[in-house]
């Protein structure tokens, strides 16, 4: 069985209506990243950043998966399939997909400010006060700018299993995660599904520059032919 490997970025989920950094020019949401995605906002206002994924968390529930991760999801009933995302939402999960390594954290998990590995399942509004098991306050388990990406080398040696690549709703610019594409077998077919695509050349390339769902449409009918 196949081994399709999928890289997915924040056009992945934009149709489902989660705003992207990019069309937001550098702005979550009507913030600025460096307020509240990186340890330096959460040490200077944890009120700001907890009721900012507070906001990001109820809106989760609002939204739905899109066509595009119903497609992906519709795949593993003839390949194996992994998906690497970079998206902290679980529409991936909700549409169906059964391998979903998150590079950069989830909504729905909160972890300890003192021990990274000490995870839970969080679905309501976390505030100052909420602590871990040792009476340390709780955190988003989002991976903010500036801190280690704990998945990285799972992810890397899921990319050199691949028989065939596909790279949806990403720039390829966001490190480490643009550099995965390059531990893929070398010619390894490779699909790039972005209305702005910004990988132009590389081998066995074919670049679809349409939205996650369409692109994935048009995929669909690669994959699995009439």
């Amino acid at each position: 069985m196949k081994h399709i490997v999928v890289l997915t970025g924040a056009g992945m989920s934009a149709e489902s209506g989660i705003k992207t950094f990019r069309d937001a020019n550098g702005l979550w949401e009507g913030h600025d990243v460096m307020e509240v995605a990186t340890p330096e906002g959460f040490k200077a206002n944890p009120e700001l950043v907890l009721d900012f994924y507070n906001q990001r968390r109820r809106q989760l529930f609002e939204v739905k998966p899109n066509q595009a991760h119903l497609d992906l999801a519709e795949l593993e009933n003839n390949f194996k399939v992994t998906i690497v995302t970079q998206n902290v939402d679980d529409l991936h999960e909700r549409a169906g997909s059964t391998n979903v390594i998150h590079l950069h954290g989830e909504l729905l998990k909160v972890r300890s400010t003192k021990n990274e590995n000490d995870i839970k399942t969080w679905k309501t509004d976390l505030v100052l006060g909420d602590t871990c098991s040792k009476g340390h306050q709780l955190r988003p388990h989002i991976v903010w700018f500036g801190e280690d990406v704990p998945m990285i080398e799972k992810a890397v040696k899921i990319c050199e299993t691949a028989d065939v690549l596909v790279i949806i709703g990403t720039s390829m610019q966001v490190y480490p995660a643009a550099g995965l594409m390059h531990y893929v077998p070398q010619n390894t077919p490779t699909y790039f599904i972005d209305p702005k695509p910004s990988i132009a050349s590389k081998e066995n390339l074919t670049v679809i520059p349409e939205t996650a769902t369409i692109g994935m449409s048009k995929l669909m009918e690669v994959f699995n032919p009439s």
